[in-house]
């Protein structure tokens, strides 16, 4: 086995199975159809690709520039990551040199990709308006931004948004059945799934789960449901069912024993059934009023925990909040 094959088996799959070009990017069809017919023109503005976690900004930017550069993609392309170099000497020293200086020996323009340029300062990114306006004859730049409002809109107005959603569950399953079958892994329908649905829409976190349960089972053996959960670390549907049922039908004593109990056997956090009691109950008929109550007093526990609250009353909170608002839909 050659070298570069070694250390390709050794990588995170997330990186190991990265698009190489746009047509391997899943579910943002319509965004790729468009940068395609850019590239295609030769006249490629400046870009801000922004949306949630692992839905292919960068992935979607890195075979675009691959795909127009070639061989030559080191030396024309610059890569930075807004969340280590977020200050302004990066702007006036890194950025505005790359800028710059332009290629003896090759046409066109050079790309400078900035990810998670939302974490860049107000001063930096207000020297970066003017290194964009200065230098757009032979430069482009690429911003990537988990949240489009919390970049200058001064620098907004000088790009070409698009706007990353989640995945579709058809989009990361594709990608999902390709690792399966590349990887030579054995994983039940359940299990599968289950990921899709944990997963919500990150493909970033769907391939992390896979190779966590892949590395934990031995050759040949099937990845279940219950692995991924456990990979995961959310509660399993059943055990959400089995606290609901307790603080319905039994008193304040018994649920408060129940949750307890399933927190400790599946290491658990209250957050987590939180999370998984708004899941459960968006599937139950109830009244509108009765579901405003619940999630407006979930909503409530959740930031009493995010500010430090005791675990201890915030898990008698939610019985309380469940328990009044199904009586009060009785």
């Amino acid at each position: 086995m050659s070298s570069s094959n070694s250390v390709r088996d050794n990588l995170p799959w997330v990186e190991k199975y990265r698009p190489s070009n746009l047509d391997e990017v899943y579910g943002q069809q319509e965004v790729v159809q468009t940068i395609r017919k850019f590239a295609q023109d030769g006249r490629i503005p400046h870009l801000l690709f922004y949306g949630p976690p692992g839905t292919g900004k960068t992935s979607t930017i890195i075979a675009l520039a691959r795909e127009i550069y070639g061989k030559n993609y080191r030396n024309m392309v610059l890569e930075l990551n807004a969340s280590d170099d977020r200050g302004i000497d990066v702007v006036r020293n890194q950025i505005k040199t790359f800028a710059s200086t332009r290629q003896i020996f090759s046409t066109g323009f050079k790309l400078i990709i900035l990810d998670e340029a939302d974490a860049m300062t107000n001063v930096a990114q207000n020297a970066l308006r003017r290194v964009i306006e200065k230098y757009t004859k032979n430069t482009r730049f690429c911003i990537l931004a988990n949240y489009s409002h919390k970049m200058n809109p001064a620098l907004l107005s000088r790009c070409t948004r698009f706007r990353f959603s989640p995945l579709t569950e058809t989009a990361i399953e594709e990608r999902v059945e390709d690792v399966i079958k590349e990887e030579h892994l054995k994983v039940s329908d359940e299990a599968k799934k289950g990921l899709l649905k944990l997963s919500e829409g990150d493909m970033r976190k769907a391939l992390n789960v896979l190779q966590a349960c892949a590395a934990s089972v031995d050759k040949g053996e099937e990845i279940t449901l219950d692995m991924i959960y456990e990979c995961v670390g959310a509660p399993r549907p059943q055990s959400i069912e089995l606290v609901l049922d307790s603080i319905m039908r039994h008193d304040w004593t018994d649920a408060y024993a129940t949750m307890n109990k399933i927190k400790s056997t599946e290491g658990l956090a209250l957050i987590d059934l939180i999370a998984g009691f708004v899941d459960v109950l968006s599937q139950y008929e109830l009244k509108d009023r009765t579901r405003m109550d619940i999630l407006e007093g979930l909503g409530d526990i959740e930031y009493g925990i995010s500010k430090g609250g005791s675990d201890k009353i915030q898990s008698t909170a939610v019985i309380g909040v469940i328990k009044r608002a199904l009586e009060n839909e009785a």
